[in-house]
């Protein structure tokens, strides 16, 4: 007789949950319809803002009208402390809108003010522009006091969609880990088809790595769809190319593992299925709002901020964006995989321990 395979049987497991997830609506709504929704929002939006970020060139006089006035415009803040190195990559990548260097002129009272733009940021600078020459020609400033210089340097555009797309790629598939999996197990399990395969020579590795293999691949096939819809309709940045969005869905599959462990701890502590989605919405609310998905945590006050960054999901938006924007390496976002494998272990230290197959 021929060899029972559980090779075989892993595959048809996973061929037939890949066809029940493409049929069921809620898993369609939560890893394409819902974070397109968004995507399409803030894409039309585009790009916006308030506050101008202005560094501060190492070297420069702090204490002089200039600053002072700048200070207290409300929507100019100043970034110090930061070497020249440092200053140049935060304005090439729009991090830092401008650069300031003021120095008092030789033998004279008055202040030399020399500005760098980036093209990165061009909204913003021209905003600074207007600022400038509101302090020096509505006589806040006299030319007397202080002459102006300008330059601008060429950098990588940052849009609304570059920080919103990673966000909400990240969440489809917290939300495709988290309510597919402990759904889908539960009801496994209340159904009894779990019970009935263990009457068949399939093992239980084989049942769980179908599912998971399975989930994987229609969360990958979402995780695609999203990142095309935003490169190819709203611009979104793929520094690299192919490469970039080969790099984003590997991390996108390190995602989609770490958050299916939680989808196993709730399908293992809920009742019945009334107990999974406030169960779900507990692990995945927090993670939503606090991990960066909409607004950067730095946002955030500051005693909320070291929650947010406990969080698995900041440190998959994080590398996400440093991959896709910054054209970054897995090597180089090595820190952000390295958080998501110890999350990863210790979920599922927890899942074995309270999973059940009964």
């Amino acid at each position: 007789m021929k060899k029972y395979s559980n090779t075989t049987a892993t595959l048809a497991l996973a061929k037939a949950s890949f066809r029940s997830i493409m049929r069921s609506p809620s898993a369609v709504v939560f890893t394409l319809a819902f974070p397109l929704i968004f995507i399409l929002v803030f894409g039309f939006l585009g790009g916006g803002g308030t506050h101008i970020d202005v560094g501060i060139t190492p070297g420069s006089d702090i204490n002089n009208p200039v600053i002072g006035m700048l200070e207290k415009t409300g929507m100019i803040r100043l970034v110090k402390d930061k070497s020249k190195a440092d200053y140049d990559k935060l304005l090439e990548k729009g991090n830092v809108d401008a650069m300031i260097d003021v120095h008092k002129k030789v033998n004279s009272v008055a202040y030399s003010v020399n500005v760098v733009y980036t093209s990165a940021s061009m909204d913003k600078g021209n905003i600074l522009k207007s600022v400038l020459n509101n302090l020096f020609y509505d006589k806040e400033l006299k030319p007397s006091v202080a002459e102006i210089k300008e330059s601008t340097v060429h950098g990588r555009e940052y849009k609304t969609i570059d920080f919103i797309l990673p966000g909400q790629l990240g969440f489809s598939l917290l939300s495709t880990g988290v309510f597919g999996t402990a759904f889908v197990f539960l009801s496994l399990r209340q159904t009894l088809v779990i019970k009935r395969f263990f009457a068949t020579p399939v093992k239980r590795s084989s049942i769980v790595i179908g599912e998971g293999i399975a989930r994987i691949g229609f969360a990958l096939l979402g995780a695609l769809f999203i990142i095309l819809i935003g490169h190819f309709f709203f611009g979104f940045t793929l520094v690299n190319g192919v490469l970039t969005v080969l790099n984003m869905l590997i991390l996108a599959t390190l995602g989609i593992i770490v958050f299916m462990g939680f989808g196993f701890i709730i399908s293992g502590i809920a009742k019945n299925e009334s107990m999974v989605p406030p169960i779900s919405n507990i692990v995945t609310l927090p993670q939503f709002l606090l991990s960066g998905t909409f607004f950067s945590i730095e946002a955030f006050p500051t005693w909320l901020q070291p929650i947010s960054r406990a969080l698995p999901l900041t440190y998959l938006n994080d590398a996400m964006r440093k991959v896709a924007f910054e054209g970054l390496g897995l090597w180089d976002v090595k820190f952000q995989i390295m958080i998501l494998v110890i999350w990863g272990i210790g979920i599922y230290a927890v899942a074995v321990k309270v999973f059940k197959w009964e």
